[in-house]
């Protein structure tokens, strides 16, 4: 009889331990849709990103309860704690199905509008450095800043000129490194939500899915 009361103390706390992790999720979930805005890429992409990095405690949540369940009724096979793992495991596998194909959406977009701002980025270092190779656009820019005193005095024309030249180049170069370090950012990026997003999102409708018929037979 005390291995009874203990094991079905034991499955108690179980049961309601998997529950709580099943609610911390549905809790996350409804503060993410309360401001709901499905038109705007920014939300619907908050909202897998908050399916995805919360679904992994709710599937050890459905287990636990599974689990549990299993404990209690060894010998049932249909029992309304199993349906209910089967339907919530059903919800979130189809939720993270229709997850994949917008995060696949929402990366495009991103990558697109970050590869937008690198040519923009590039285009302009492009058009500096052609200035740079003009000699009348670098005399221009040497009035212009012997007028605003930002030359130091003293010193023939060519040595001004190469002054210029140099900080001038020294500039571009500063400008491309910070172009490479956001390209090294947006490939980082891209593949943090390619694996992490829309890869996960993938595997955990799988387990989900899994789970529901486990439950379910």
């Amino acid at each position: 009889m005390t291995t009874l009361a203990a094991s079905g103390r034991f499955s108690t706390v179980v049961r309601w331990l998997g529950l709580t992790l099943v609610v911390l999720l549905l809790l996350q979930l409804t503060a993410t849709l309360i401001p709901w805005a499905w038109g705007e890429e920014a939300f619907r992409q908050l909202l897998v990103e908050r399916l995805v990095s919360q679904a992994p405690l709710a599937l050890l949540g459905l287990l636990l309860v599974l689990l549990s369940s299993r404990l209690d009724h060894p010998n049932e096979r249909h029992t309304p704690v199993r349906w209910l793992v089967t339907g919530i495991s059903a919800v979130l596998a189809v939720a993270l199905l229709v997850a994949v194909p917008v995060s696949i959406s929402g990366d495009r977009a991103l990558a697109d509008q970050a590869e937008q701002q690198l040519a923009s980025q590039r285009s302009q270092v492009q058009a500096a450095r052609a200035q740079l190779q003009n000699p009348l656009a670098i005399q221009q820019l040497v009035a212009q800043l012997e007028q605003t005193g930002q030359l130091p005095p003293g010193g023939t024309a060519e040595q001004k000129l190469q002054l210029v030249k140099t900080q001038f180049e020294s500039r571009l170069q500063q400008a491309e490194k910070q172009i490479q370090q956001a390209e090294r950012a947006r490939d980082l990026s891209t593949n943090q939500r390619r694996y992490g997003g829309t890869g996960s999102a993938l595997v955990l409708a799988v387990a989900f899915t899994l789970l529901a018929l486990a439950s379910a037979l």
